[in-house]
């Protein structure tokens, strides 16, 4: 009995002291530095060691020309120099305590953007978006309804000719209507293949044979720009995936355009009412550039003309999602004709996400004049990019229903990933 009790004792003390250990100001200091660690080229980190004991030592392996180390003065300074990557080891007293995976990346620049977007988007095939019923001398049906369709289905063929257009149905349903046969249709559901067959049936009212189903080839809006390369003409825009207003399913695109867009006035947001940009595209409809990637992270494609200048002009360096902190920060978008401007605002929080994913910034909008304005986010700024330390960081994508002011964010690095622009010094392809 008293055997157990002094062990239970002793480990109670063994717990107490590694806890005590594991809360001391110098270990949290070691435990702040990571166990990865990604850098830029021209990229430096500093972390304080002014509690660490004076024989602690940091040695560098593996890639020593690529980093610069430095220890001094309580602190230890880290200096990417070249793209590449190694391990640097921390020790104390000659004792090793922590490794850390070091990789450089080469530097990477793009022009922020922040300007009025218009956006036409084209479908693959057609899309359903709701059921119509047709009145015959046997009362009222969908013929689409009856066939199975469901309200999201795309239409890609029908008798085993492509379908592109509303306009490339009408022939096929005249022809079944008058042989009685019915349509074969081919159709995307859910990115699954599959197939129906339906019989359109006569209106009684005009004659016409119909298929019953509301359908859609096209979708516009308007958004902003984020970024766009000045060598490749990649760009990068709006943050979030565009889903059909009726369905809410993600477009399925087949090609688009972007086109220059003026912002007529505001609708101003408050809470429970989110505020909204009203634009036009501008005079003659001026196509820019192409859409061929509408993702979870935006849209992408090629600019064909150039955007009208913001405030920066010049290529900036971006940022990680790991190296993004919270605090002060800028963010460019536009509120009147089209002109861009810089606003205050503030990084509430920041999800440093070790792979793709959205809403990992909480943005609020500090600035008095944008508040006034708008009352913080509205519909039609999303793609707004944020600059945080001179460094593109990410993007505006949702607001707060019930508090304009602030909002969501998307990390730019899942932005250049999905626009296939070389971040990782490994060329990808946007899809």
């Amino acid at each position: 009995m008293k055997k157990e009790m002094a062990r239970t004792i002793t480990g109670v003390l063994l717990l107490g002291i590694i806890t005590a250990i594991g809360l001391s100001k110098p270990m949290k200091e070691y435990w702040q530095i990571p166990k990865q660690l990604v850098l830029f080229e021209g990229d430096a980190v500093k972390w304080n060691t002014a509690s660490l004991p004076a024989q602690a030592a940091v040695n560098v392996q593996n890639a020593p020309e690529t980093l610069e180390v430095e220890q001094k003065n309580g602190s230890l300074a880290v200096k990417a120099k070249r793209r590449g990557q190694g391990t640097m080891v921390l020790e104390v007293a000659g004792m090793p305590i922590k490794q850390v995976d070091v990789k450089v990346l080469p530097t990477l620049k793009v022009i922020p953007g922040g300007q009025s977007i218009g956006v036409k988007l084209n479908t693959v095939g057609v899309l359903v978006v709701g059921y119509h019923l047709v009145e015959t001398d046997h009362g009222k049906q969908s013929p689409g309804e009856a066939a199975g369709i469901q309200v999201g289905d795309i239409i890609t063929g029908i008798n085993g000719q492509k379908i592109e257009n509303m306009s490339d149905l009408s022939p096929f349903i005249e022809e079944a209507g008058k042989t009685g046969k019915p349509l074969h249709l081919q159709i995307l559901r859910d990115q699954h293949a599959m197939t129906a067959k339906l019989v359109p049936l006569k209106d009684k009212h005009d004659g016409v044979y119909r298929i019953g189903l509301y359908i859609r080839d096209s979708a516009a809006g308007i958004g902003t720009m984020t970024f766009y390369d000045p060598k490749s003409k990649t760009y990068g825009a709006l943050g979030h995936v565009i889903s059909d207003m009726d369905t809410k399913k993600p477009i399925v695109v087949q090609n688009g355009q972007i086109m220059r867009s003026t912002v007529t006035s505001i609708e101003k947001g408050t809470s429970g009412n989110p505020g909204e940009k009203l634009a036009r595209f501008a005079d003659g409809e001026e196509v820019i550039g192409t859409i061929t990637v509408n993702s979870p992270f935006g849209i992408f494609g090629k600019l064909t003309k150039p955007l009208p200048d913001g405030p920066i002009t010049k290529p900036i360096p971006v940022a990680l999602a790991s190296q993004v902190k919270e605090g002060p920060a800028k963010m460019l978008t536009v509120v009147e004709n089209d002109k861009v401007e810089q606003f205050d605002v503030e990084i509430v929080s920041t999800i440093p996400q070790k792979f793709p994913a959205t809403k990992g910034l909480v943005i609020r909008v500090t600035d008095p004049r944008l508040l006034k304005k708008t009352g913080g986010i509205v519909q039609g700024m999303s793609g707004s990019p944020i600059i945080q330390d001179g460094k593109l960081v990410g993007a505006v994508t949702h607001v707060f229903v019930n508090d304009p002011t602030s909002g969501y964010g998307v990390h730019i690095e899942w932005m250049l990933q999905q626009a296939g622009i070389d971040l990782y010094g490994n060329q990808k392809k946007a899809s």
